[in-house]
């Protein structure tokens, strides 16, 4: 074929790719992986099968067969082993006998079906891998065998895209790029430039309202960030780079990977930014708890950022961390970095992403500490991840305005709960989402904030919450105490204002960074306010009297309220605190938090009104409060170690003791800390607007013996 030219590897690359194979290398590693897992594919005779549904045998033996196609494809061109090639021919055309007269599968949800596929997405999914292994093929096919997969499959498959399902094709969303990128690798695949048009600036050529464009220009915040959060982001990701690397081979002159200042490289880094130390990443908005960096979209942008952008450190660190590497043309100079390269802990630092197109929609905090054994804490005030006024497939956003993560010891303690979803489980609920997934995995109740009144931020109401997100009141990384990052939040309940402020303290007698958490909320009007907290891990003391129910009843009647636990409750009085500590791993965390008007401890678990036992059973706590204006003043201390195996536990009791609340206004907040040995740590936060970084916070011991911490 003379006009066969390479898409994601050349000629060259496939032989640089085919010295690899037995090299003792990463890359030669990832490559003798991959064609085991075909080698074992071509074990098996090739089957078709038809429609079923979502998580069914259908489903996975159609997932299986496109990455057939797309292995078989890859390493026929690097090995140019003819077995390869028949296998990737015969489900081509098993396909493109079936494929014209498919009609639409069943869809038990709001997105549109494909032919194969209970939605469009998984269709599009297919197409993209099944294009690009097509197009390694190629050139050992005749005009007649082209033309018979061609015009049966992927012909078909563009004119369902662009004419049937033209909405889904032009989403702006995680789905619409899977979309645009299938089509745009299909188009170059055919020598269809109109097609490819259509991928990259819409239907209507607008670079708008649809296409590749208009996903990198409205999806992601200036700093990377994208709206739908880490778990949708990674997802994304895999077929952005894949059309990007497409883009680059084939149409150059477009400099995609300079495009809106790098805005690639920036949301690849982005999203390694949010990761929690172990890898894995936060559950902002609907999203798994188990995800992580050896994800196929993060380990394609390892290797293509560290090739296109500049041989950064970082990303040895990460493909070390993530312990694969994408095995392709552009993993060359990474995996040749990694053969030499000494083990070194991947360390973004502290990090504030902003939220937005524009970057004017609120943002993420996240403060670091220690690059061995990294603490973490991160804040979420930016906007909603849901925007369904765009299409009602942007609807994955949670009422979580000033969550805080926490993760420290190799876990994260201070959880968020993720979606309600048992993937691709199709005997529960069809793999889709829960009904729990909105009756509380959404609810604010289920996240790390205030609640006001038992009702959710916005009234629930995600066109409420679309036009609303947080602000930041200042990101301090400097200070010679620590780190601090604060942010507040207006109109989502109406007439409270809320402010939150999280300082990571290094304390040379304390093994861990010490979390100072005081959340700040104003009104006219007189209110109940709910500060949860949700770890995992065993109860261990408490120096409060708790009273457990003698018959369990939901915690309240609705907005995720319905499906707590009511466990125990311990009455505070005003200017007292409260303690409570748990054994979480191997780790003692322990809560002291202030109850400067009093209020109540209450001790609640999942899995109330939950007839089809869908929640995780997990412990949460709820410290309340009523009046015009409340203030949470907590501190969290991780502290000790226990071995079961060598029955040894070590501090098990931390050294915090007591915290108190000395004054709060528009101008100041200040605590008291007391520690053992009548050691008492103050801490002064401004609540002034926009203050400078070196008036946002102090501290200072009122004591003898100051563990490095200057006088304020």
């Amino acid at each position: 074929m003379n006009h066969w030219q390479p898409l994601l590897i050349s000629p060259d690359g496939a032989e640089k790719l085919h010295r690899q194979i037995n090299a003792d290398s990463p890359l030669g590693v990832a490559l003798r992986a991959q064609i085991a897992t075909l080698e074992n594919m071509l074990m098996q005779p090739v089957s078709v099968p038809g429609q079923g549904e979502a998580g069914g045998p259908e489903h996975t033996q159609h997932k299986q067969n496109y990455l057939g196609i797309n292995l078989a494809g890859r390493f026929a061109l690097i090995t140019g082993e003819p077995r390869y090639t028949d296998y990737a021919l015969a489900l081509l055309n098993a396909y493109a006998d079936i494929y014209p007269s498919l009609g639409s599968a069943t869809s038990k949800d709001s997105n549109a079906p494909g032919r194969l596929f209970h939605q469009t997405l998984n269709e599009n999914m297919f197409w993209l891998y099944a294009a690009e292994g097509y197009h390694c093929v190629m050139p050992s096919l005749d005009a007649a065998q082209r033309e018979y997969i061609e015009a049966n499959l992927f012909r078909v498959m563009a004119d369902d895209a662009l004419k049937r399902h033209s909405r889904d094709f032009d989403i702006v969303h995680n789905h619409g790029i899977w979309s645009v990128a299938a089509a745009a690798i299909s188009g170059y695949a055919l020598g269809d430039p109109a097609l490819v048009e259509k991928a990259l600036y819409g239907l209507k050529g607008d670079s708008e309202s649809g296409g590749f464009f208009a996903q990198l220009s409205q999806l992601f915040s200036p700093d990377g960030y994208y709206i739908e959060g880490p778990y949708y982001h990674r997802f994304a990701l895999h077929p952005l780079l894949l059309l990007a690397e497409a883009i680059e081979r084939r149409q150059p002159a477009l400099k995609i990977y300079q495009f809106r200042d790098q805005i690639i490289r920036k949301t690849c880094e982005a999203l390694m930014q949010t990761a929690f130390p172990d890898g894995v990443w936060p559950a902002l908005n609907d999203s798994s708890k188990t995800i992580n960096i050896r994800d196929d979209g993060a380990v394609i942008a390892a290797s293509v950022c560290y090739s296109r952008y500049g041989h950064h450190p970082q990303w040895i660190a990460v493909a070390q961390q993530q312990q694969t590497i994408w095995a392709s043309e552009a993993a060359l100079e990474l995996s040749a970095a990694l053969k030499d390269a000494p083990a070194t802990p991947v360390d973004w630092g502290s990090v504030e992403l902003r939220d937005g197109p524009q970057g004017a929609q609120g943002g993420i905090g996240i403060l670091r500490s220690g690059a061995e054994n990294q603490a973490m804490a991160l804040m979420w005030y930016g906007q909603h991840g849901s925007i369904p006024r765009l299409h009602s497939a942007l609807n994955h956003g949670h009422f979580d305005g000033l969550h805080l993560s926490l993760f420290s010891c190799g876990r994260e303690f201070l959880r968020d709960y993720g979606f309600g979803r048992w993937v691709n489980v199709e005997p529960k609920f069809g793999g889709r989402y829960i009904p729990e997934n909105n009756s509380y995995c959404k609810q604010t109740v289920a996240h790390n904030t205030v609640v006001v009144d038992e009702q959710s931020q916005n009234g629930g109401n995600s066109l409420e919450a679309e036009k609303r997100w947080g602000e930041r009141h200042f990101f301090v990384t400097d200070n010679p105490a620590g780190q601090g990052m604060s942010a507040r939040l207006g109109g989502y309940y109406p007439g409270v204002n809320q402010q939150r402020t999280v300082l990571m303290l290094n304390l040379p007698e304390l093994s861990s960074p010490l979390i100072v958490d005081v959340f700040r909320l104003t009104s006219h009007e007189i209110h109940q306010y709910d500060y949860c907290l949700h770890h995992l891990g065993q109860f261990v003391r408490t120096d409060t009297s708790l009273h457990a129910a003698s018959q369990l009843t939901p915690l309240g009647e609705g907005h995720g309220y319905q499906h707590l636990w009511d466990c125990a409750r311990a009455g505070m009085a005003a200017g007292d605190s409260a303690l409570f500590s748990w054994l979480d791993g191997d780790s003692y965390r322990t809560l002291i938090s202030a109850f400067p008007d009093g209020g109540e401890l209450i001790v609640a678990r999942t899995g109330a009104s939950d007839p089809h036992f869908n929640l995780r059973n997990e412990p949460a706590l709820l410290l309340r409060t009523h009046g015009t204006q409340a203030l949470f003043a907590s501190v969290f201390e991780t502290h000790g170690n226990f071995d079961e195996a060598s029955e040894t536990s070590l501090d098990a009791r931390g050294k915090v003791e007591r915290v108190s609340v000395v004054s709060h206004d528009d101008q100041q907040t200040e605590l008291n800390i007391f520690f053992a040995a009548q050691r008492t740590l103050n801490v002064r936060i401004s609540n002034r607007d926009a203050p400078a970084a070196q008036d946002a916070f102090s501290v200072a011991w009122q004591s003898a013996s100051p563990l490095n911490i200057p006088e304020s």
